[in-house]
């Protein structure tokens, strides 16, 4: 039997065995939802559970469901992993096509190659495009007329900027500056590194995001954790699991907020001017536990990773303990469900869609692998009360899974184009998805 068949053999056997070793929720996802989330018992497991929904990709002419009142029309397809978006003055639609870079010593021992095999099976690990691309929509009418490459040769690219006519790039190892002309369709001027951001060698979390102040005098960039909770050492979680706070003009840079084990979407919540981000928690210790939250962000606060989730809850894997580290965790401000894999995140203030989005946040939920039943596989809408989440989520798409249980799509980035319309990326259908109000 050939070396690849006897993986996939073994894999294949190992996966039948960690469903049928790993636990189940006792708890409804509902539970793990809001400002006061239920924190039962932690339940680790000898094998964690693995309940990943293979990805396959929409079949013709199918899409998501829309909530009601919402219609949901695809803005682009045949994309190459579209992870996240942005949306120029002029209303172009950047897209960010990039995958995981290679990462050799992630993929080491026998974990660490079950791990690659199920993400491949998730459509987490397409080789990366790592490229921007520029979507047009000259007339208005919800298609796309002009797509160009807007900026290649980037290193797994994430998040991106505009600051008068300075472009950033969040590449997974550094933040890069391009000269950017109103109206271009693509960049052809040398960019210019700003600062390092921690990779090589692990590079656990490598998405990288960024966004401006309003002043646009300080740029605030996420870095994800080295691993789940400290397990390949915190000598290489330096400077991680944290935003950091750049200036741009002199590339000095301090941590802003630490302790968030992998923040990725970040914006400006719209009434108190806070920074809200969403961050995606801890794996393995059973299916009810740890919710992803979203969260403001406070200026120098530590919100517990990896010794303690949701404030003092205190992880007893991580050794050494840090008590002294416990007692200053911050309890996050709202929980988004356990397992979700929370990622885009923007608040909405365009006059488009209905009244009752207005001043909310809509949420792209990449979707689970540590949880049974599986969790996220879909686009929330989180209300706001004067600049604070208060009532229960809304569901605005969903229907990535089949019945069969494949991904046929996965939210990733979600943004508001200049009409009012949502925009989100999903990275396993390669399509950016357009809703609007529906058509009576």
């Amino acid at each position: 039997m050939q070396r690849s068949a006897l993986f996939h053999l073994i894999a294949c056997l190992l996966l039948l065995t960690l469903n049928a070793c790993g636990d189940v929720a006792t708890l409804p996802e509902q539970a793990g939802i809001g400002p006061h989330p239920k924190l039962p018992p932690p339940n680790p497991t000898l094998i964690p559970t693995v309940n990943i929904a293979p990805a396959k990709g929409w079949p013709a002419d199918a899409k998501p469901k829309a909530a009601p009142g919402l219609a949901v029309s695809a803005f682009a397809t045949g994309l190459s992993h579209p992870r996240w978006l942005y949306v120029l003055p002029n209303n172009d639609v950047l897209v960010a096509e990039a995958s995981a870079p290679p990462n050799p010593e992630g993929d080491k021992g026998i974990k660490g190659w079950l791990m690659k095999w199920f993400m491949d099976r998730a459509g987490a690990t397409p080789p990366s495009a790592n490229r921007i691309t520029l979507l047009r929509d000259a007339n208005g009418d919800g298609t796309v007329e002009t797509r160009t490459i807007f900026l290649q040769g980037l290193n797994s690219p994430f998040g991106m900027t505009l600051v008068g006519n300075d472009f950033y790039v969040a590449d997974t190892d550094k933040l890069m500056r391009f000269p950017y002309r109103a109206g271009e369709t693509q960049i052809t001027g040398t960019g210019v590194k700003v600062i390092d951001l921690p990779a090589d060698p692990i590079n656990h979390h490598w998405t990288k995001n960024v966004i401006a102040s309003r002043d646009g005098s300080k740029l605030y960039v996420t870095v994800g954790s080295n691993s789940n909770v400290g397990e390949n050492g915190m000598e290489n979680e330096a400077n991680r699991a944290a935003i950091w706070e750049v200036a741009p003009a002199t590339g000095q840079w301090r941590i802003f907020a630490s302790g968030l084990r992998n923040p990725n979407g970040m914006d400006w919540e719209p009434r108190s001017g806070a920074l809200w981000t969403v961050v995606n928690e801890r794996d393995e210790i059973g299916s009810d536990l740890v919710p992803d939250y979203m969260t403001s962000v406070k200026d120098g606060a530590f919100y517990g990773w990896p010794y303690s989730y949701y404030g003092q809850h205190v992880d007893s894997r991580v050794k050494p303990p840090r008590p002294d580290l416990v007692a200053k965790a911050i309890v996050p401000d709202y929980a988004l469900g356990t397992h979700t894999a929370s990622l885009g995140l923007v608040f909405y203030e365009g006059d488009l869609l209905p009244k009752r989005f207005k001043g909310g946040a809509f949420i792209g939920q990449h979707g689970s692998w540590n949880r049974e039943p599986r969790s996220g596989y879909k686009v929330i809408f989180v209300p706001f009360v004067d600049g604070r989440p208060t009532l229960p989520p809304k569901n605005v798409l969903v229907g990535f899974v089949s019945a069969d249980g494949d991904a046929l799509g996965r939210p990733v980035g979600v943004a508001v184009d200049q009409s009012g319309a949502l925009l989100v990326a999903d990275d396993v259908g390669n399509t950016i998805w357009r809703v609007t109000p529906a058509t009576k």
